[in-house]
């Protein structure tokens, strides 16, 4: 997706913050974090690419630690960090292909890789750090881009040439399948895996449509996405039973890209700045000064009382990740990896 960097933090800050500010110790030992640019924390600035999270931050600090961007540390952070790695990269995409019209980027697959650097590295100098593996969050937050950046662009990719919408959904479960199973194999224990988002309700894909939609969604793109969408959870349950120890949270943002109306919001599907031809806003723009009321704070990116909503609900609530919350998995006691 587009490329910001507090507000698409903003979910995980709050996450960090509930889970590491917010009880008396911590519930997890550390946060190892994939997906795009809405988990991504500065990857991308490292690398020859048009999708950087380099912008003036849209939103207040929270004054959170951060999970550190993989790319920025050093080989002595790398083996020094306790409490977590972000391998997340903007604009990418399970596919290694998604973004690649935009320069590099690092997919899914990429990112394990990087994670398994990690675990090699503190394998030969750190290896006590690794028993907390078992206990950690691994939050895989991905799939948007595999639509927005490849399959709804025929003009730069051949996905939508090559596959049916189911079998591109297929294929895409299938990879996510594989990717979990290794970041099992490498120690990953406690998952919490997102679904994509209603895409056809973002404002870069309403915007853009043509014949313009007479409802406030692109409803085909949506559909597009369901079928993703519903054989996710059938997946991770699979995985679960065979994955000896594992657990699985399927985390719902699809229902977090509501429209205005479901979400009691009076403004269209609108952004809460004015946006460049890059979809992101123009820098030192001056926002919305009613930004509760919006759902987007630009083309793609949803606003803070949308985050606050979903990562609140995550963390402690009942609908939004299941069948436990992120609470309830921090706090199941797994055996410890040796190393």
């Amino acid at each position: 997706m587009a490329r910001n960097y507090s507000m698409v933090l903003l979910f995980i800050c709050i996450f960090l913050h509930l889970i590491l500010v917010n009880c008396q110790s911590s519930l997890a030992p550390a946060l190892y974090v994939f997906g795009d640019s809405l988990s991504e924390s500065g990857n991308n600035n490292f690398l020859p690419t048009d999708a950087k999270a380099n912008y003036t931050p849209y939103a207040q600090s929270l004054g959170l630690p951060l999970v550190p961007a993989y790319l920025s540390l050093s080989t002595s952070d790398k083996i020094n960090i306790k409490t977590g790695v972000n391998y997340a990269s903007g604009a990418s995409g399970i596919l290694p292909e998604t973004s690649t019209a935009l320069g590099m980027v690092m997919s899914l697959d990429k990112q394990i890789k990087n994670f398994r650097n990690t675990v090699l590295l503190k394998t030969l100098t750190a290896p006590a750090q690794l028993k907390n593996l078992s206990d950690s969050i691994f939050w895989v937050s991905i799939g948007n881009n595999d639509y927005i950046n490849n399959y709804l662009k025929p003009a730069n990719y051949m996905s939508s040439w090559i596959y049916t919408p189911q079998q591109f959904a297929n294929l895409l479960v299938d990879r996510l399948r594989k990717g979990l199973r290794n970041m099992y194999i490498l120690g990953a224990r406690k998952f919490v895996v997102f679904n994509i988002g209603r895409l056809g309700c973002i404002p870069a894909i309403v915007n853009s449509a043509n014949p313009k939609p007479t409802t406030p969604c692109v409803e085909d793109v949506n559909n597009l996405v369901l079928l993703y969408n519903t054989m996710l959870p059938g997946m991770i349950r699979e995985l679960e039973r065979t994955l000896i120890g594992s657990i699985f949270v399927h985390g719902d943002a699809f229902g977090l890209n509501q429209t205005s109306a479901e979400a009691g919001i009076t403004v269209v599907q609108t952004p809460c700045c004015a946006v460049g031809g890059n979809g992101m806003c123009i820098p030192n723009s001056i926002p919305c000064p009613d930004r509760n009321n919006f759902i987007f704070y630009d083309n793609f990116h949803p606003t803070e009382i949308v985050n606050i909503g979903q990562a609140s609900d995550c963390f402690s609530g009942y609908s939004s990740c299941v069948p436990i919350n992120v609470q309830q998995l921090a706090q199941k006691q797994l055996a410890s990896l040796s190393f």
